[in-house]
């Protein structure tokens, strides 16, 4: 038995390796490019966290069944309380070496399926929740070599499935949800913090009919310190502290539901002025299905079109209302990523249908892109499409290089790839935005200083010193902190992008130019941990560079 199993292992080595080179890129033009990384990694990528050491954390869940992947070394998983495969010697995790275009096994115990997680300020991955014996566990993955899952145990309060994750200023993270639960918690756990706080809000928000429309509900943190909660088709400003909705916006316009199963995506738009006396925050929410999709699907097998609706909220206004647009298409299930020069991607799901096991159609294959500046019914481009359909259960991610880590697909209940309508994919792609195009390499920044990573305080200013081989429009420079989020189920969570400063460069001499920037002020503006610093010109962004804001 264990001489079949290391022949196995061996055989997924070799897998490896011969699928390490990524393919060329198979799309082109001024909507970007697509490129193959990897034809199969094994498991398919229903969540991603990118970490400080340019590696992938990605891990679907445990009750499918076997994946496509051994664990190494003969290890197998046994857990007499899985649903699935309680002697189990295939992975259900992976660390993807973006650098080297690789990838290894991870070995998780409990069940991961449909959980949520953020970086501690350390770098740390703390991912929680999740489905059976997994719903109130904790699971630590640190960004060193060769580690492994480390599990906590069940410490969580509440059982998490579908739950919500959010960085806190203090280092902490709230987790808020999940189904039937209403309530919020903390972690790490304190003698004053232990216990589960009810939030009626989110069951207010519970649709009827064995429905729940607030999974996975949108949660931002405000630049007043409050968290911006939105669930179906409302939302709030709530006070975690003192357990208060501080105000109510106004019901979306159409009414129809957002958040899973209805699936939308939604981003907080970069901050700026952030030396000014009232920094103004924004929440773009996109795409979704309307109400009754979901009932529709399951019931009478009828797949309604999915919603092409955009709402923009200032919430930080005294009177906010939102103001729609219209996307290129219908989306749903489509992932919403904040790009390096702050405009916003919007790439995979479908067309028609809603989230769930077999209940989307019409794979939207073009992903569009949101340019947040310009004036309205000007503000999206089409790029060019994809050749997979990435439907439930896929994921997207930014890299340090600015390409956009795609991979999963599976609505179906187990591995699937023949006789069905989208086979499971385990393949791993990326989409070069067009900012990466050669066309455009002498406008196109390289920081010199700091180096990466580079420890940083608050209201710390910080001299960034960059190449540009052609001429620099000192206006159009700008230099940005994004925080990598963890992507689950069309969310984001803990994303955000801050414009550091702008304009005021000297020129160095030998094409290299210096930008004075101000890190942001205080946790609330951004929490601490670890951020990618860029520098953009004419709107092409540099490679970024990794910091520690502490």
């Amino acid at each position: 038995m264990k001489s079949t199993l290391r022949l196995v292992a061996t055989f997924f080595l070799f897998h490896i390796l011969l699928c390490s080179t990524p393919s060329p890129a198979y799309a082109a033009g001024g909507g970007g490019q697509w490129q193959l990384l990897q034809k199969s990694i094994g498991i398919v990528s229903m969540h991603m966290q990118l970490l400080s050491n340019d590696r992938v954390v990605i891990y679907d869940r445990t009750d499918f069944g076997r994946s496509n992947l051994s664990l190494p070394n003969g290890r197998c998983r046994e857990n007499p309380a899985e649903l699935a495969v309680q002697v189990d010697c295939t992975a259900h995790s992976v660390e993807y070496d973006v650098a080297s275009n690789t990838f290894r096994a991870l070995f998780v115990h409990t069940d991961v399926w449909c959980s949520s997680g953020a970086v501690a300020p350390d770098g740390r991955l703390i991912q929680t929740g999740g489905f059976n014996d997994g719903d109130r566990a904790v699971r630590i993955y640190e960004p060193c070599h060769n580690c492994d899952w480390e599990e906590v145990g069940s410490v969580l309060g509440a059982s998490r499935w579908y739950a919500t994750n959010h960085i806190l200023p203090d280092g902490r993270q709230i987790i808020m949800g999940g189904r039937l639960e209403f309530n919020y918690e903390f972690y790490p756990k304190t003698a004053a913090a232990k216990q589960v706080y009810t939030l009626p809000f989110l069951a207010q928000t519970t649709e009827q009919q064995g429905v729940e429309n607030n999974l996975y509900p949108f949660v931002f943190l405000n630049v007043d310190g409050n968290l911006f909660i939105f669930a179906n088709n409302r939302s709030i400003l709530f006070d975690y502290n003192n357990n208060r909705v501080v105000r109510e916006y106004p019901v979306i316009p159409g009414g129809d539901p957002r958040t899973y199963p209805s699936t939308g995506s939604a981003v907080l738009l970069p901050f700026k002025n952030l030396q000014a006396p009232n920094v103004e925050a924004e929440v773009l929410l996109c795409g979704g299905a309307p109400r009754g999709a979901f009932q529709n699907a399951i019931g009478t097998r009828s797949f309604v079109g999915a919603l092409n609706t955009c709402g923009r909220l200032k919430i930080t206004d005294p009177n906010p209302q939102w103001v729609m647009e219209n996307m290129p298409g219908p989306r749903v299930m489509g992932d919403m990523l904040l790009l390096p020069n702050g405009n916003v991607l919007i790439l995979n799901g479908g067309a028609v249908g809603t989230a769930g096991w077999e209940l989307g159609r019409n794979p939207v294959m073009n992903p569009f892109l949101y340019r947040p500046n310009n004036p309205i019914k000007s503000r999206f481009e089409l790029q060019n499409p994809n050749r997979i359909p990435r439907m439930y259960h896929s994921t997207a991610i930014l890299l340090r290089d600015g390409r956009v880590l795609v991979g999963g697909s599976n609505p179906h209940f187990g591995y699937s790839f023949s006789n069905v309508l989208f086979p499971t994919e385990l393949s791993l792609e990326a989409f070069s935005p067009s900012y990466l195009d050669a066309r455009f390499a002498s406008v196109r920044p390289k920081i010199v200083a700091p180096k990466s990573p580079s420890e940083l305080k608050y209201a710390q200013k910080l001299k960034v010193q960059f190449l540009v081989t052609g001429s620099v429009v000192s206006d159009l420079v700008s230099v940005t902190m994004f925080a990598p989020p963890f992507n689950t189920h069309s969310f984001s969570m803990s994303q955000r992008i801050l414009v550091v400063g702008t304009g005021n460069v000297a020129n160095l001499g030998k094409s290299t130019y210096e930008i004075e920037v101000t890190t942001p002020g205080s946790g609330i503006l951004a929490p601490p941990g670890y951020y990618l610093l860029f520098v953009v010109h004419q709107e092409i962004p540099s490679e970024g560079i990794w910091v520690h804001l502490i």
